[in-house]
């Protein structure tokens, strides 16, 4: 078993090869995930020397390459946000829904990313806040975020997307707060049902409006008749919305949207070894209760169910809906405090006061003290090629 194996080294091993297999096949996304991370906290992104204060130990610090995609990426960025959401929290009970999409809808995803991603987004948020704001259900408004996941355990295409709701929310007028049932939140059969209507309604009008391409064994649902025949089909299946059970208070929540909001496909931990042919990683298997198995690959086919799961430039996976909309978040927790009868959220910190507050004093591994950088080690350029230096 190999000890602190990474999908680092396993790109850095296999991912040449990879590349001259499906070079016409990747996109550019999907090679600079490859390259970032491959290159990070190694020499070519740069870094610096570094000192223990106490016992002199001298080390090289590579700079990471902050890639949303990386595995070794995402501590940091996980504790600034985690940090911006701590004041946001109620003293309410909160739950956690999950909206997925079948596998006929998923394969459309895969293909037209950002458009389905986002409507799967869009209509998830709606289900609840509709279904919410009946007074046969709730009544109220309420918030909140949503967090996009595209996999399953065992690495395949399973577009789906996490809510986490404050259980209540304001009034329609105003005036008083509204709470959910104990232990209950909203009917999980309605939700499913408003769910289909909206995506289907909304994934139809991208189609007619030109915003789906479709490629390969797709290819023929670029046909009208084909495409209707495809969505009578999707409504007759039941889709799936599951409801968890609420959270012990706004503490699990907290732990809980650290788990899951920058998590990436598969985290180091769960690789178990790699050859020159294969890669062998631990995943659960929750048809049967969770059950934790071990699952063998070849080394082509883990990183390209790893690139799966990259996502578009500039596509959010995190969004805020209701009360907690960064339109109008503070005002509506303010009202919300009000009706609660607590003490309003602390100003939220800026960026650069954040950036101050939550940077960690480097500790030297071997004793515990500070280390002071030295020196800066510069990114090495890489040499022009012969173009470059043509003077004519």
């Amino acid at each position: 078993m190999s000890v602190g194996l990474e999908v680092a080294d396993i790109f850095r091993r296999h991912g040449d090869a990879y590349r001259r297999a499906h070079d016409g096949h990747l996109g550019r996304v999907e090679r600079r995930v490859m390259s970032a991370i491959e290159l990070c906290r190694t020499a070519e992104l740069g870094g610096h020397t570094e000192v223990c204060s106490d016992c002199g130990l001298v080390r090289c610090a590579y700079n990471s390459c902050r890639n949303r995609h990386c595995p070794k990426c995402q501590g940091q960025a996980r504790a600034d946000w985690l940090a911006a959401r701590q004041a946001e929290l109620l003293p309410v009970p909160y739950f956690h829904v999950v909206f997925t999409l079948p596998a006929a809808v998923a394969e459309i995803a895969f293909q037209n990313k950002e458009t389905v991603y986002a409507i799967l987004f869009r209509t998830a948020a709606e289900t609840l806040r509709t279904i919410a704001a009946d007074p046969k259900h709730l009544g109220a408004e309420i918030g909140l975020v949503a967090v996009l996941h595209t996999w399953g355990q065992n690495l395949h295409h399973h577009p789906h997307v996490h809510c986490v709701v404050p259980g209540g929310g304001p009034s329609p007028d105003g005036t008083r707060w509204v709470a959910c049932r104990p232990g209950f939140f909203l009917p999980v059969r309605v939700l499913g049902r408003l769910f289909r209507r909206l995506f289907l309604d909304e994934l139809r009008a991208a189609f007619e409006a030109g915003d789906l391409g479709f490629f390969g064994d797709l290819a023929g649902l670029a046909e009208p008749t084909a495409f209707t025949r495809r969505l009578r089909e999707l409504r007759r299946v039941e889709w799936v919305v599951y409801a968890k059970p609420p959270f012990g208070g706004p503490a699990q929540v907290l732990a809980y949207l650290g788990r899951y909001t920058h998590r990436v496909a598969i985290a180091n931990s769960r690789l178990v070894s790699m050859t020159d042919t294969d890669v062998a990683f631990r995943w659960k298997d929750y048809r049967h209760h969770g059950k934790s198995k071990l699952l063998t690959v070849r080394a082509n086919e883990f990183i390209r169910r790893f690139l799966l799961h990259t996502l578009p430039d500039g596509f959010h996976r995190i969004r805020h809906y209701g009360f907690l909309a960064n339109g109008h978040r503070v005002a509506k927790l303010a009202l919300c405090c009000k009706l609660l009868d607590v003490p309003a959220p602390a100003p939220m910190i800026t960026p650069a006061d954040e950036a101050v507050s939550t940077l960690p004093l480097d500790r030297c591994p071997c004793c515990g003290g500070a280390m002071i950088t030295l020196a800066t080690l510069p990114r090495p350029v890489p040499p022009r090629p012969a173009f470059w230096r043509d003077s004519s």
